[in-house]
């Protein structure tokens, strides 16, 4: 079983974290995020639902809500619900014994945590059983207990999050509607690494600098050629998937500048099969009779496109072109996404 992580606030470590600085975000969709993540914090709202991708940083994100809020020296309790068993999950919510005065009695984190955050990571995966009993405790903000006694008042915000649509799982049966609806006062949607261009090198700058610090290793930098290549992969790990590119990067390289060379993505280095293979992906063929420019300029669109998987912002830096005009070519060419 994986332990909940409580986490507990002095008041200089709130201050350094009550305005979101630890979260990186130049973006137009995470600075939305982040927006509505510090107006709910101060607000007396004590529901709300984080939705992204794994490793977008919806538990830093719900961290830093808890932390810019009024309770945040009460703790902060992680739990995943996905990795425990259900028996084992409904003691750590809702503790055992049908009154205080049992001795041996087990609180749960729901009422433990007092007026600090619950953070119930992964809460589509909760069992059917446990959300009945997760949905009448937020509505009435106790826990009932069962077997007699006095019921527990509960005074926690809970923030749940799910790298999935839950509206999915309820049209399949696995999730209660009215539970959704309960956690979903406020939803905030963290958008993937991919649509978020202009943090990646903000972030893996960061995250090089903290590996260095924790790994004791020399000063590195990113070149360009390292950058260019960040910024065109997709990243289906996200931020996590980044963060373990940037680590290993540092290990194998031992000069100043970490290159394109030094990145493992996908368990391939990069620097053989991605900027500096572009000049060579595809060809473009040009019979003795002529060929239109048009027709050149298309199969060179549609080349990049591939090399890119589709990513515009990559492919736009790759034909030295702006991402508007990119986008106007795309749709003169017909070659436009839906």
């Amino acid at each position: 079983m994986t332990a909940p992580s409580v986490q507990r606030q002095n008041p200089a470590a709130r201050e350094s974290v009550s305005e979101f600085a630890a979260v990186i975000a130049e973006s137009a969709g995470m600075r939305h995020a982040l927006h509505m993540a510090r107006r709910v914090a101060t607000t007396p709202l004590r529901t709300l639902l984080l939705n992204g991708e794994a490793g977008t940083g919806k538990e830093l994100v719900a961290r830093c809500i808890h932390n810019a809020g009024h309770h945040a020296n009460a703790p902060f309790v992680s739990i995943n619900c996905a990795s425990i068993p259900a028996p084992l999950l409904e003691v750590e919510l809702f503790g055992t014994g049908p009154s205080r005065i049992e001795t041996g009695r087990k609180l749960g984190v729901l009422e433990l945590t007092g007026r600090g955050t619950v953070f119930l990571d992964e809460v589509g995966e909760m069992p059917v059983s446990l959300q009945d009993r997760l949905l009448r405790t937020l509505e009435e903000y106790s826990i009932p207990r069962f077997s007699g006694g006095n019921e527990a008042t509960v005074h926690c915000r809970v923030i749940a999050a799910s790298k999935t649509r839950l509206e999915d799982r309820v049209a399949a049966r696995t999730f209660r509607e009215e539970l959704l609806a309960r956690l979903a006062v406020l939803r905030i949607e963290l958008p993937p690494l991919r649509e978020r261009d202009e943090d990646v090198r903000l972030i893996a700058e960061h995250l090089l600098a903290e590996a260095t610090r924790l790994q004791g290793a020399p000063r590195r930098q990113l070149g360009l050629d390292a950058i260019a290549t960040l910024r065109s992969h997709r990243w289906p790990g996200n931020v996590r998937e980044l963060k373990h590119v940037v680590e290993r990067a540092l290990v194998v390289c031992d000069v100043p500048l970490i290159g394109a060379e030094h990145l493992t993505i996908n368990q391939r280095r990069a620097g053989s099969s991605s900027v500096r293979g572009a000049a060579t992906f595809g060809e473009i063929r040009i019979p003795a009779d002529g060929k239109r420019l048009r027709d050149v300029e298309r199969e060179a669109l549609e080349l990049t496109l591939q090399l890119t998987d589709y990513n515009q912002s990559a492919a736009a830096r790759i034909l030295c072109i702006s991402r508007p005009t990119l986008a106007r070519k795309l749709r003169a060419y017909g070659l436009a996404k839906e």
